[in-house]
């Protein structure tokens, strides 16, 4: 049988999974080319080996990787045509191969010269053939390995951590490379590598917990490949549903939580080794040799520990914080959270023997807590981004959830949208970090950063986020012994902390309901204040498309609008945008009929003959010029329109007015259809996007009244595609609505369009059947973008 059929087998047997899978397809392989190699040499192997080597010799073959191989011999005559013998029915049977033909000194040459050809040789096996012809490689690799013979590691550490960069996180990914994102396979490989030129390390890597998650990440590689028919290591949104059902997984978030899961345990032991092995390294250069920090010294007396005045139990050296002998570490409950205040405010990561300790005898917390025991969470947090690795590392031994039960229920859980880079725990670890860089701009900074640590803790529970997580607050800061008064506090931040984003991007500023409906809700300037700093830190750790320029403007104009209120002051009305300028434009349109362009960043604006649908008109063209429209406002006079857009430029550059302006004419005119341009390129940017799922994104409609005292708000969300405001605005049309202003905003994959509509009538849209008319046209004129 050949190759490719005993592996279609294999394949097809779908209770052979992971680990298994890769054996069973390595013993394969080793059979198959066994008996290749016995055919090419008749049955005389002295003199000549076949080597596999990288994943190959390790046995971690997944269905679509490459054969890695070395034809070693002692100068065999006629070594290349035996050599062909061996490849050509590889070749013919479409499997990768990655193969080279050396004399055993040869082969030991490039691992000198090549990193990779090093690094494979570590993992070498002999397949068949004579092996005293591989014995000299086998063992002079691995001994050059270990005796750094080139120094290899730096230039490994220099790789690995480019490649990070170039990757990004398994842990984090919407899509993560299951091979050489941070925290991917290639990790595994590199950390076990380093472990063999530095056995020292090993006594700090958690190899159990290493392995176990090579073992998921393994796994779900194996079941890519099947599912995808080829060598594919980055884990795409349209194969996580099908790898999750083969696997048996009861739904998508459960697998992607266990990449997360597996991802940041590679990542977090990875980083920590590689640190420790940057350190020893500096030893060795200085002389110094290595202290192996942990207990069973008193701290005060060993060389090198600084012991803490504050944190008698709690020492500093140069490279760690560690624990003192005499810490009461079954007794103490605070003990866990103050080494990580230490480690944050020296921004040194936490002695490996002391967090080992700590998960295995660290009692929870006993509540109500203590003050010095919130005090203590407040200090952590108040350090900034230094707490997030102090965090993480008490949370690798699951300390987190000692003090903070909850905290399982978020941990790794990804998010699974690409507005969000972070898994729920981490994104609270980071807002939090953002919150202390803020912490000046209000008056209770405790209840700022608790309040951001927790305002998303109800995403780890069934239903809607904000309401679980008002139920929540209240009892964790309960238990925390916050007085009741400040309880409210923290259970009005997690109520409310969508509430100032909101406002400012999908409603209008200057209708005076925006920010008398803020006031209302929050109540008085020290909560605003809270809040204004909890929007900030929770948009920055979200993404780069949730926090700008355009953004901060808005939340800024409605936090300063809401305080004038909440001070009794009143608000300035809002300035009348139709200057005389405008007054002077409108006045040569309304003479010559053609209608007037001006662009100054980020301000276009459009003035032009009143038609009704020109507002759709207008959108389309900007649309079609690459421009994204956040904002719209609209009016006329006497057959007159005007309408102003703030827009950003998607491809970074700014089109021509002239040429916004010629095409804006053609379309008034009837000679330019933008319409099939508009759906080619929508078609197009969704393919170019590749991580927007439609089922991901859904149409909804909502209706609402009580917003304006003036207008209905129209809100749609719809699939972020080219083109998709002119298609709405088309809705509205249809429906012989009349908009007077709008707000567009971005998240992710999706878009979040407000409309301040009136009816013919010049009235708010009261009239049920005028509703349902309008979702209907809503939801048939976006689900027309591109051609879903």
């Amino acid at each position: 049988m050949s190759l490719r059929a005993r592996r279609q087998a294999l394949i097809e047997r779908a209770d052979l999974r992971g680990d298994a899978f890769c054996t069973a397809y390595a013993r394969a392989a080793d059979d198959w080319l066994t008996d290749l190699f016995d055919r090419a040499t008749e049955g005389d192997s002295r003199g000549l080996a076949l080597m596999a080597v990288g994943g190959y010799g390790r046995g971690e073959l997944c269905p679509f990787s490459d054969l890695d191989v070395v034809l070693v011999h002692k100068g065999r005559k006629n070594i290349s045509a035996t050599a062909d013998k061996i490849w050509y029915p590889v070749w013919d049977e479409g499997i990768s191969l990655d193969h080279s033909v050396r004399r055993p000194g040869d082969v030991l040459a490039m691992a000198s010269e090549d990193l990779r050809v090093a690094l494979g040789l570590l993992d070498a096996r002999v397949v068949c053939g004579d092996p005293k012809v591989a014995e000299p490689v086998l063992e002079g690799a691995l001994d050059r390995w270990i005796k750094q013979k080139p120094p290899w590691l730096g230039v490994l550490a220099d790789l690995v951590a480019e490649r990070h960069r170039s990757s990004g996180d398994v842990g984090f990914l919407l899509e993560p490379d299951l091979k050489e994102s941070h925290g991917g396979l290639r990790d595994v490989a590199a950390l076990t590598a380093m472990m063999l030129a530095v056995p020292v390390l090993a006594d700090y890597v958690d190899t159990v917990a290493i392995d176990d998650a090579r073992s998921v990440l393994t796994t779900i590689r194996v079941e890519l490949h099947r599912r995808a028919g080829r060598d594919q290591n980055r884990l795409l949104l349209q194969e996580q549903d099908q790898v999750a059902s083969a696997l048996g997984e009861p739904d998508t978030d459960t697998l992607m939580r266990a990449v997360a899961t597996a991802g940041r345990t590679v990542a977090w032991e990875g980083d920590d080794a590689w640190r420790r092995r940057g350190a020893w390294s500096r030893a060795l250069e200085s002389g110094r040799g290595r202290r192996k920090s942990g207990r069973g010294r008193s701290g005060d007396q060993t060389p090198g520990v600084t012991m803490q005045t504050g944190d008698p139990d709690i020492g500093v050296t140069e490279d760690e914080v560690v624990l003192a002998p005499t810490a009461d570490v079954t007794g103490d409950a605070s003990l866990s959270l103050r080494l990580a205040a230490v480690a944050a405010e020296k921004n040194l990561p936490i002695d490996r023997d002391a967090l080992n300790l700590l998960g295995r005898k660290a009692p929870e917390a006993a509540t109500p807590w203590t003050d010095q025991l919130r005090a203590t969470l407040v200090r952590v947090l108040a350090t900034g981004p230094p707490a997030i690795a102090a965090l993480e590392a008490l949370d690798q031994r699951r300390l987190l959830e000692r003090y903070l039960p909850e905290w399982g229920a978020v941990r790794n859980k990804p998010q699974r949208n690409p507005y969000h880079r972070f898994t729920v725990d981490r994104h609270l670890l980071e807002a939090t970090a953002n919150a202390a860089t803020m912490a000046h701009r209000v008056g209770r900074p405790d209840l700022l950063l608790v309040g951001t640590l927790l305002h998303d803790i109800g995403k780890g529970f069934p239903g809607d986020h904000t309401t679980v997580g008002i139920t929540l607050v209240a009892d964790v800061a309960t238990r925390m012994g916050f007085a009741p008064e400040d309880v409210d506090t923290l259970v009005t931040m997690v109520r409310l902390h969508l509430l100032l984003p909101d406002s400012a991007t999908r409603r209008d500023l200057d209708d005076p309901a925006t920010a008398g409906r803020v006031a209302d809700e929050v109540g008085n300037r020290a909560t605003l204040e809270l809040l204004a700093a909890l929007t900030e830190a929770d948009s920055l750790a979200t993404g780069p498309s949730a926090w700008g320029p355009w953004k901060a403007g808005l939340v800024a104009d409605l936090v300063e609008r809401t305080c004038r209120l909440l001070a009794g002051e009143p608000v300035a009305p809002p300035a009348p945008w139709i200057t005389d300028e405008l007054r002077v434009i409108m006045d040569t349109v309304r003479s010559h009929g053609a209608p007037a362009l001006s662009i100054e960043d980020p301000v276009v604006t459009v003035v032009a003959p009143d038609r009704s649908g020109l507002l759709a008109e207008v959108t389309g063209v900007l649309a079609l010029h690459g421009l994204n429209v956040r904002s719209a406002a609209v009016a006329g006079e006497d057959g007159v329109a005007v309408e102003i857009f703030t827009v950003e430029p998607s491809r970074g550059r700014w089109p021509e007015a002239v040429r916004l302006s010629d095409d804006l004419a053609a379309v008034m005119k009837g000679t330019l259809s933008i319409e099939t341009q508009l759906d080619e390129r929508a078609r197009t940017y969704r393919s170019a996007r590749k991580v927007t799922s439609p089922q991901l994104v859904s149409t909804r409609v909502t209706v609402d009244n009580n917003a304006s005292a003036t207008a209905t708000v129209v809100e749609v969300r719809a699939e972020d595609v080219v083109g998709q405001l002119h298609r709405i605005t088309q809705a509205l049309v249809a429906c012989r609505l009349d908009v007077i202003s709008a707000k567009v905003s971005t998240f992710g994959a999706a878009v979040v369009d407000a409309f301040y509509v009136r009816g013919p009538d010049g009235h708010k849209i009261t009239d049920l059947a005028t509703v349902a008319e309008l979702e209907e046209a809503i939801e048939e004129h976006v689900g027309n973008a591109g051609g879903n």
